[in-house]
């Protein structure tokens, strides 16, 4: 009888679905600076579509105090950037704890991180007016474009859900946490709409490009990281 090898050699990475992904990324980019760009060009049709959609949902969010109210709960302390944050530093703190999964630690730390700077950096650079209300229900720091909340959720559950599928969790499993993270990254930026401090497109503006970091860094993991931690 022949004794199991101890160690069995890492399987090389999967270059064709690095491939896949850093396609993914690079479609995503394009889009984001392509908003980018009519954004900072203050394009007409989308200002003008901007407009119409933050009126009408201002209004609603007027009229509506209970849903307002209901609004401002989710996006101040379910999904603010900051409980999104608390959810990542989490999860390093279990990888660092099972010790062979500290590179996947440092990775998901430096890519969240990575988010950060870049949509602060990105808001200083299009310095783009949140929208300015006589009655206003909400009211928010920084400039408009990207939505903080918007990119920080996509980030944080773009990342949190692909480590899912990587540690290969069960099916019910897998089904929770897509759930919860398309309610959380659509239910944020819904909500910044309806509570007047962002326009439509900087919520798009924050789901693609949060979409994109999250596309790269994966792209990062398959080729460099290591198979299975």
């Amino acid at each position: 009888m022949h004794n199991p090898p101890v160690d069995s050699p890492p399987r090389p990475p999967d270059h064709r679905s690095a491939a896949r992904t850093g396609g993914a990324a690079g479609v995503l980019a394009v889009c984001s600076v392509l908003l980018l760009a009519v954004v900072v060009a203050k394009w007409r049709p989308l200002m003008t579509l901007d407009g119409d959609v933050a009126r009408t949902t201002h209004r609603w969010a007027v009229d509506e105090p209970g849903l307002t109210h209901a609004c401002r709960i989710l996006t101040d302390w379910v999904w603010d950037p900051w409980t999104m944050r608390l959810a990542t530093a989490l999860t390093v703190v279990w990888l660092v704890w099972r010790r062979s999964a500290r590179w996947t630690a440092y990775w998901l730390a430096a890519a969240v991180a990575l988010g950060s700077v870049l949509q602060q950096a990105l808001k200083a650079a299009v310095d783009r007016p949140r929208p300015v209300w006589p009655d206003p229900v909400d009211s928010a720091r920084y400039a408009a474009f990207p939505s903080g909340h918007a990119m920080t959720a996509t980030v944080v559950c773009g990342l949190l859900l692909w480590l899912v599928h990587h540690y290969g969790a069960g099916r019910a499993l897998r089904l929770t946490a897509l759930w919860v993270a398309v309610v959380s990254v659509t239910g944020v930026g819904l909500t910044r709409v309806w509570l007047g401090v962002h326009w439509p497109s900087d919520v798009l503006g924050g789901w693609l490009l949060g979409a994109t970091l999250v596309a790269v860094a994966v792209v990062v993991h398959q080729r460099w990281g290591p198979e299975r931690d």
